[in-house]
């Protein structure tokens, strides 16, 4: 059997491979990811008989030969698909919205595998719940979770096996727990930052900076994560202008997709030039607190204030 898995949903497609994988033992499942590992090797492994038992999984991330770039694995995949191990369960995953639908090979293993989408929105609260179904923990509880951690279901579901782990048999969850068990992630509020400080909006920007300071969020540490994000939110404009998809995008600047994603979204509204000034005075700024000649609070103040 082969299944091909593909869109941006990360969770909703490791949900579905604990799925179909749910009966295999863990010593019969191999993991590759086309990145690191020739196409080659992954398929003699496919194509081989398990030691262990009669059927054996292998995991195939990031198979990009299925969308529109271009690939040297489309002969090796498509020699396989026509001479398939039926001992093997081949799962390859596509981290990308489409499918390029006119490729031979995407014609094939929609034909003879298991083809399934994941683009579709998940509504946070429905996946803590899930998440945490056999827990007590109400609606305003699990608001407080989702403000602190943010709607990316991969740090949803981080946040809560942390949580498990602590409370081990005791079932109940309350306020306190997420306030002391779950970390807040502050690039929930970068970007509402980012766009305070590029719209001049010096008092809001002063504010919400002020707001993190008294979370005990280090002055360096916004400093480093407003700098990538302004370097990621530049980067991927620029590459998107030139044609690259948002799953090339990521792969180009070995990030999440996730990030490309939110990055795209937030980069819309301003120039190009802008975000490249931003990132160098933070630059120049990074350089002037290491180097003493800056304090890095009264910094990041002016560099709102300008």
């Amino acid at each position: 059997m082969v299944y091909l898995l593909y869109g941006t949903k990360d969770f909703q497609i490791n949900e579905e491979i604990k799925k179909i994988t749910k009966k295999q033992d863990q010593m019969n499942i191999s993991k590759y990811d086309l990145n690191n590992t020739l196409l080659k090797l992954i398929i003699d492994d496919a194509q081989t008989i398990s030691m262990f038992e009669d059927k054996k999984t292998v995991i195939v991330d990031n198979a990009n030969m299925f969308t529109g770039t271009t690939s040297k694995d489309s002969d090796i995949i498509e020699n396989y698909l026509n001479h398939i191990n039926e001992n093997t369960v081949l799962i390859l995953i596509v981290h990308n919205e489409k499918l390029d639908t006119r490729k031979k090979i995407t014609k094939l293993i929609k034909k003879i595998g298991i083809v399934k989408e994941f683009n579709d929105e998940t509504n946070p609260a429905v996946i803590v719940k899930k998440l945490l179904k056999d827990y007590n923990i109400n609606d305003k509880t699990i608001n407080l979770f989702i403000d602190r951690v943010g709607n990316n279901p991969l740090i949803i579901q981080n946040e809560i096996n942390k949580i498990k782990i602590y409370k081990g048999n005791n079932k109940t969850i309350s306020d306190e727990d997420i306030l002391n068990l779950t970390t807040k992630i502050i690039d929930i509020d970068i970007f509402k930052l980012i766009d305070y400080i590029i719209k001049k909006n010096k008092n809001k920007a002063l504010e919400l900076y002020h707001e993190m300071i008294k979370m005990n969020e280090e002055p360096i540490k916004i400093l480093v994560i407003l700098a990538n994000q302004f370097r990621i939110m530049y980067q991927s404009k620029e590459l998107l202008k030139k044609g690259y998809s948002e799953k090339d995008i990521a792969s180009i600047l070995k990030i999440h997709p996730y990030r490309v994603k939110l990055a795209i979204q937030n980069s819309r509204s301003y120039p190009s030039e802008v975000l490249l000034k931003h990132l160098n005075n933070l630059a120049d700024i990074d350089i002037g607190i290491k180097t003493g000649k800056l304090n890095k609070n009264l910094a990041l103040e002016l560099f709102m204030l300008k």
